[in-house]
């Protein structure tokens, strides 16, 4: 199951309609929840997500609307009775006030605490890029390897059946048989996390090639000298970033509260986004993952096979 769940859209100021943000990304047997702004446990009630679901919490920076909610999820973690390690990952300038707010939620989970201060790998698979903020804030980027997708009518033709396929994934080679000969390459899927910046190369890095971008749209084109002030997108900084990156699907959030119909901002987006699907989030939204991409595939084997 590959789902981002939206538990909230809304920037500074919430509205009626629109909570604090909030982002739970199901991604396989993984829970990763992304800045969990002010009234994200009950958000989370809501759409029907339990805390027992998340195993990485993801903070892009320590302004409120994005980690105010994290005494309150941890509690609720707490109460019921998480038993697995939780990972929290938060830029290093931010220690104190993570500290504080944790020291203020329940005790009772195995809480890891991995700060970081500047691009790499944090854990498996999961990659930050420092992005152009008021404050530190950083970007992040999920990314599962390349693989190969098998062929039946090259196996048949190789004379590889039953068991001997697995032993063929597992060796790579058997009986001259590569698997290459007998296989595709199937891309790994990427998401990326783009919250609270100016356009900047650590966003470009992010976006690069993923099926899912979640990117803020704080300010109407119309309003590109508020972005530029206060160092956020604008719907259509938030487009261009989908088609420079070659983006399959882009999700806008992080809304403005000046704007009370945001479908404005949509088609801002829309007109800058080259191919990328763009979908105006609202909370409670569940928005599943875009198809894999297939790689052009070559209808001859490219190196012999069958068994001589």
């Amino acid at each position: 199951m590959r789902e981002l769940v939206v538990l909230g859209t809304a920037s500074q100021v919430p509205t009626r309609t629109r909570n604090h943000n909030g982002y739970l990304l199901r991604w396989d047997g993984q829970g990763l929840l992304f800045d969990p702004g002010e009234g994200t446990q009950r958000q989370m009630i809501l759409a029907g997500v339990s805390a027992t679901q998340i195993s990485r919490i993801c903070l892009t920076h320590v302004h409120g609307d994005h980690c105010f909610g994290l005494p309150g999820v941890l509690s609720r973690m707490a109460l019921d009775g998480v038993a697995h390690a939780v990972h929290l990952h938060y830029p290093a300038s931010g220690a104190d006030v993570v500290r504080a707010l944790v020291s203020i939620s329940s005790p009772g989970i195995d809480l890891r605490l991995h700060p970081h201060g500047g691009s790499g790998t944090v854990a498996e698979g999961l990659e930050v890029r420092p992005l152009m903020h008021r404050i530190e804030t950083y970007g992040y980027r999920l990314v599962e390897p390349d693989g190969r997708t098998l062929l039946p009518d090259r196996l048949a033709a190789a004379g590889i059946t039953g068991a001997e396929v697995g032993r063929l994934q597992r060796e790579a080679t058997l009986a001259g048989v590569h698997i290459n000969d007998v296989s595709v390459p199937r891309p790994g899927q990427r998401f990326a996390f783009v919250m609270d910046t100016a356009p900047c190369a650590g966003a470009e890095d992010l976006a690069d090639g993923v099926d899912l971008l979640v990117a803020e749209s704080t300010f109407s084109d119309d309003d590109a000298a508020l972005a530029a002030q206060y160092r956020h997108l604008t719907a259509g900084q938030a487009g261009a970033l989908a088609a420079g990156g070659d983006v399959n699907t882009l999700v806008l959030t992080h809304f403005s509260a000046r704007y009370d119909d945001v479908s404005g901002l949509g088609a801002q987006a829309g007109a800058r986004a080259a191919r990328a699907t763009v979908i105006t989030a609202h909370d409670l939204q569940r928005i599943a993952f875009p198809k894999r991409r297939r790689w052009h595939q070559d209808p001859i084997m490219t190196s012999g096979g069958g068994r001589g």
